[in-house]
């Protein structure tokens, strides 16, 4: 039986022309997806720095001119409060080191939420300092997964930290004779928190609130709508404790995980003038809260009237 013999004139291609090919399609359909994912544009000022400076007491900010990070010193080490973005962790280092304080002495880091915008740089903060890191439960697992376990899909991802210790509400954190205590104020994350502590300046003791985060991203629905369900269970539920809480804390000095809660910026231009007192600012605080609760009943009261 004659048997016609495989010429490169043939229809059919070899099989490793066949496997090459299916590699370039799969390439190709690689690029078209990262392609289509959104590109989220870095704003100036969460990367921009400002020298590094006292706030109260042993209070310290070393963040930058939005993304807020904040250094409690204690003999026994410091607290850092924030890792911010992935690269944020060489200008939080070199805030601490322009105070005079060494970068190895952080023994503990906290978070204010589990977003890459504050704790994409906790990873690197670790491995840097040894310290121990501590996260309000609700974002333990979004951090240890870097993003990817967060209920809104749209959240950049980050890389992942371990967790030395889960907090809960009202839990405290205390070194070196400072204690701070952790408010869980959920619904921007589940396990967002308020960190409150006490300073003492001039004979006076004064209560500090660093507001972690109270308000709602874009596009997270609060109740189910056509077919497509709340983002988590118990949301809303979640935000009116925020409210409560935020609203029932007692507070002087008012601070917050981005310089724009507090006006940061605007207060730095009047401190040559004023001094440090320009930190105290209860009326502002409250205010603040009441705005962002109405915006918050605002957008509810939305997604309600299009169910």
């Amino acid at each position: 039986m004659f048997t016609p013999a495989v010429t490169s004139d043939s229809h059919t291609p070899p099989r490793d022309t066949l496997a090459l090919h299916m590699k370039i399609r799969l390439f190709l359909a690689l690029l078209l997806t990262f392609a289509t994912l959104p590109c989220r544009a870095v704003p100036a000022d969460w990367t921009t720095p400002i020298a590094p400076f006292k706030i109260s007491g042993n209070l310290y900010y070393v963040g930058s001119r939005d993304l807020a990070a904040y250094l409690i010193t204690t003999p026994k080490g410091n607290i850092l409060i924030n890792a911010n973005l992935e690269s944020s962790p060489a200008q939080i280092r070199h805030s601490v080191e322009q105070l005079g304080l060494r970068w190895t002495d952080t023994k503990i880091l906290l978070s204010s939420q589990a977003h890459y915008d504050h704790a994409a740089g906790a990873a690197e903060v670790l491995r840097e300092t040894h310290a121990q890191h501590m996260v309000m439960d609700g974002d333990v697992e979004v951090i240890q997964s870097g993003g990817a376990t967060d209920f809104d899909p749209t959240i950049q991802r980050f890389p992942p930290a371990r967790v030395d210790r889960t907090l809960h509400d009202l839990d405290t954190v205390t070194l070196g004779g400072t204690t701070i205590t952790a408010h869980k104020t959920p619904g921007h994350t589940r396990g967002c928190t308020a960190w409150t502590m006490q300073t003492h300046e001039n004979g006076r003791t004064l209560n500090v609130v660093i507001v972690g985060g109270w308000g709602l991203n874009p596009g997270v629905p609060l109740i189910p709508s056509h077919g497509r369900p709340a983002a988590y269970p118990g949301i809303t539920t979640d935000f009116d404790h925020t409210f409560a809480t935020l609203k029932a804390l007692p507070c002087d000095i008012f601070l917050g995980a981005h310089g724009a809660y507090f006006d940061l910026l605007a207060k730095l231009d009047r401190l040559p003038k004023e001094g440090p007192a320009i930190w105290i600012d209860p009326n502002g605080y409250h205010k603040a809260v009441l705005e962002h609760e109405a915006t918050y009943h605002k957008e509810l009261a939305q997604q309600q009237s299009n169910k």
